[in-house]
């Protein structure tokens, strides 16, 4: 005789618990922000774009742009919700102590976990902003490799391709990140 019966409450709970396994996500926990929760909007991915505009508008002499928390954590967001299956939803960014510090949920699999990536950023010889990622965090193993992948395409793209230094020509003198800002002075290629 075998110890499952269709109909039984034990054979009943197995396949319960399978189905649910199978329809969700098993979350693993991991990083979690700061408790600060940083707000996106429309208008802060906007305003980064505009800022980088305003930088090239005036042509000569040094620039001086600023990019605040919620402008990355906006254009971030953005760029993930226009994807059908995100590699990170809810980013968080975090500018502190002269590095980016990026927070999130990503799924591998049935897996869900709280991610952690902390980027140092440092101007090349070139002018350009290059991205070093000195943390990569899923759950309690390090993050998958698309991941960091997307993140720094994304944030090269906020600093030096569609929006940033590349295509308004700045070449980037200096870069200084600090209480929720980063500062980025250059000059006109």
């Amino acid at each position: 005789m075998h110890p499952f019966k269709v109909g039984s409450g034990p054979f009943l709970l197995a396949v319960s618990l399978v189905a649910a396994g199978v329809a969700c996500q098993i979350n693993v926990g991991g990083p979690e922000p700061p408790a600060d929760i940083i707000e996106a909007s429309t208008a802060s991915a906007s305003e980064l774009a505009n800022n980088w505009e305003s930088a090239l508008s005036l042509g000569t002499g040094e620039v001086v742009l600023v990019i605040t928390e919620q402008q990355l954590t906006s254009f971030l967001s953005e760029r993930f919700e226009s994807d059908e299956e995100p590699i990170l939803r809810h980013p968080q960014v975090f500018l502190r102590n002269g590095e980016i510090r990026i927070y999130g949920t990503a799924s591998a699999g049935v897996f869900e976990a709280g991610a952690l990536l902390t980027i140092q950023p440092t101007v090349g010889s070139g002018g350009d902003v290059e991205f070093e990622i000195t943390t990569a965090e899923f759950g309690p193993v390090p993050a998958p490799n698309p991941l960091t992948a997307v993140l720094s395409e994304l944030l090269t793209e906020a600093f030096t391709g569609t929006l940033g230094s590349m295509a308004t020509g700045i070449r980037i003198t200096s870069l200084a990140i600090a209480d929720g800002q980063v500062a980025i002075v250059g000059s006109p290629r």
